[in-house]
């Protein structure tokens, strides 16, 4: 008998996101459909203003559509309350912020484990141990006890990284990962990205302009004035 295929752990349909802003609506995202398969690294590619924030802040449930139908994780976002959607977020998907959003009174340690013990971990030890070995994969053992303010800003988006895998999320959505980081650090965190998807099944939705993101994705969409759509590989798409 033939297996069924799994259903998408990520699904819009007809999903619109409008802004009120000085007396006129701004649509920033226009009837996006969009399906994510366990396992995949889905690349979305498209310039400044595009909505691509916006489109990983709906799937991370802290934003609402204004139409259409969400599900991430089997959940429907569209109907679920506040409370249910911060469960599901802080249990079960990794967030990657452009802008980094650490607790400024946390050391870099103390931010990734946070996310441990929203997840409603309590084994201190473990999560203390699970915390350098994250610190130390993003390579910043010895920054550990440093605040954000004593980083530099490539330092604070490996926090960030690490931080968004405190919780061994199943699902990571990652907005811009690596702009702000040198080319050898950048190049690592694009490795580590690809290991956490090849190696341990993560499901990696990634907005970026770096080609070498580009070049591992199983798939590519470009977003151009909240309107989302297909890439053909053979095409080359500038960001």
């Amino acid at each position: 008998m033939t297996q069924e295929p799994a259903s998408p752990i990520v699904q819009l349909a007809s999903v619109s996101k409008e802004y009120a802003a000085s007396g006129n609506h701004v649509t920033a995202l226009d009837n996006v459909r969009l399906d994510v398969k366990a396992g995949d690294l889905v690349v979305v590619l498209g310039p400044s203003g595009a909505g691509k924030t916006t489109l990983l802040n709906l799937i991370a449930g802290l934003e609402r559509p204004s139409s259409g139908e969400l599900r991430v994780l089997g959940v429907d976002l569209t109907s679920s309350d506040e409370n249910s959607i911060s469960s599901l977020r802080c249990a079960h998907i990794g967030f990657i912020f452009q802008s980094y959003n650490l607790v400024s009174t946390l050391t870099a340690g103390e931010n990734v484990e946070l996310m441990m013990e929203l997840a409603g971990w309590q084994d201190y030890q473990r999560n203390e141990k699970m915390t350098q070995e994250l610190v130390g994969m993003v390579g910043l053992t010895d920054r550990v006890n440093h605040l954000p303010a004593q980083l530099s800003g490539g330092e604070q988006q490996r926090v960030a990284i690490a931080r968004a895998l405190a919780n061994d999320p199943p699902l990571i959505l990652a907005d811009e990962p690596t702009g702000n980081l040198d080319l050898s650090t950048g190049l690592g965190i694009v490795q580590l990205l690809v290991d956490l998807n090849e190696k341990k099944g993560k499901t990696i939705l990634i907005t970026t302009h770096d080609e070498r993101i580009v070049e591992k994705a199983d798939v590519i969409y470009l977003l151009e004035k909240g309107v989302l759509a297909g890439v053909d590989r053979s095409v080359r798409v500038r960001g």
